[in-house]
């Protein structure tokens, strides 16, 4: 090494700090660093410099029937219980688990397969909270559910148009939204003020080109989803129709995050990129940033203000710092496993990544301090 360091010195500067930075690199990929991300920049973003990675503490928490693997979908948190909601798919259970102790407690009387084939079109494949409830969609049956997690048990239950994607409750109307991609449709039940309630379907608001992922914003009274080739669409929460259409910057539209108090929408695009939409501007990109490759479901967390990028291709999980002005910065990555696209954080500072083929979850404890702060 010190020989080749001479011969780069004779070569000029230039040619020494070629050479300097190919050592660099081989020692690097020798100790085992992760795949390199590069930044995109958009209006008014900044270059990201990305950190060396710390050792995260990453724990697999198994589930009940999961051996063999499981076809997940959506992931999600239920702040109220202290609970990461996880739809399991094949094994016919919505999982909740303790972030705390990592007991996983198991809801049953959905559709169930005995074996895992690939995908995620089998059984529960997404769910929500709210009004005391749990709502989730199975997608073998075309039913929506309303769970009672004390219970706990499935209190009603209604028939779908089509085959459910996401489902998200409305707290404003009190109303419970499922996608249809099928369709290209959001199907919107209203629940009854008895206890348990039970669901009416009062509307169908058509989204030509999607709908891909859904998020609800109460403060602006809006919710918004995708369509699958590079658009982002606002809809009235009151009014059931859609108010506009932004670009968004992807090839494929896919996951959808929102940072609710400052007005920043997050967009995940499959080819793994991350683009911040501005609210209070009609969905102006603030930035992008090109973070892992295969990425669906993304989840931000408001408390460290960071942005999880999960990679299915890339098998990583790419950790985003959102600055006060939307700019991205790449924090680090954290090595997962292939296949795994959906990921969710807590309030706790951990973000959760499914593993298919090994039919279990992974908390992986955020090595990084909040955005802005040391």
């Amino acid at each position: 090494m010190l020989d080749f360091i001479r011969r780069m010195r004779r070569g000029g500067h230039l040619l020494m700090r070629l050479g300097l930075l190919l050592i660099l690199v081989a020692c690097g990929r020798a100790a085992g660093s992760q795949e390199r991300f590069q930044a995109t920049v958009g209006p008014e973003s900044t270059s990201p410099t990305p950190q060396v990675t710390p050792s995260p503490a990453v724990t697999a928490v198994a589930l009940s029937g999961g051996a063999g693997g499981i076809g997940f979908d959506d992931l999600g948190y239920d702040a109220t219980r202290g609970k990461v909601l996880v739809p399991a798919g094949r094994t016919g259970n919505l999982d909740l688990i303790d972030p705390k102790t990592l007991a996983v407690a198991a809801i049953g009387g959905f559709s169930a397969q005995p074996r895992f084939t690939g995908g995620h079109d089998v059984g529960p494949t997404s769910a929500d909270a709210g009004r005391g409830f749990l709502f989730v969609v199975d997608r073998t049956a075309r039913r929506l559910a309303v769970v009672d997690s004390v219970t706990p048990t499935i209190v009603s239950t209604a028939t779908l148009a089509s085959s459910p994607d996401y489902v998200r409750y409305v707290a404003t109307t009190d109303e419970v939204w499922v996608t249809e991609p099928d369709h290209e449709q959001i199907e919107v039940f209203a629940l009854s003020t008895e206890d348990p309630p039970a669901l009416t379907a009062v509307s169908v608001i058509p989204v030509p080109g999607g709908p891909e992922s859904l998020i609800i914003d109460h403060t602006r009274g809006r919710a918004y989803t995708h369509l699958w080739a590079g658009q982002t669409v606002a809809i009235g929460i009151t009014r059931h129709t859609i108010l506009g259409r932004w670009p968004n910057g992807c090839t494929s539209s896919r996951g959808i995050a929102l940072d609710e108090q400052r007005g920043f929408l997050f967009v995940g695009c499959a080819e793994g990129r991350a683009v911040v939409l501005d609210l209070t501007h009609e969905g102006r990109q603030l930035a992008s940033l090109q973070a892992g490759a295969g990425v669906d479901v993304i989840s931000y967390s408001p408390t460290l203000g960071h942005l999880y990028l999960q990679g299915a291709e890339s098998a990583t999980l790419a950790i985003l710092g959102i600055s006060a002005a939307g700019h991205l910065s790449l924090l680090g990555t954290i090595p997962t496993v292939a296949g795994a696209h959906c990921v969710t954080a807590d309030d706790r500072g951990n973000s959760w990544v499914c593993d298919p083929d090994h039919g279990q979850i992974l908390r992986i404890v955020d090595p990084f301090p909040p955005e802005g702060k040391e």
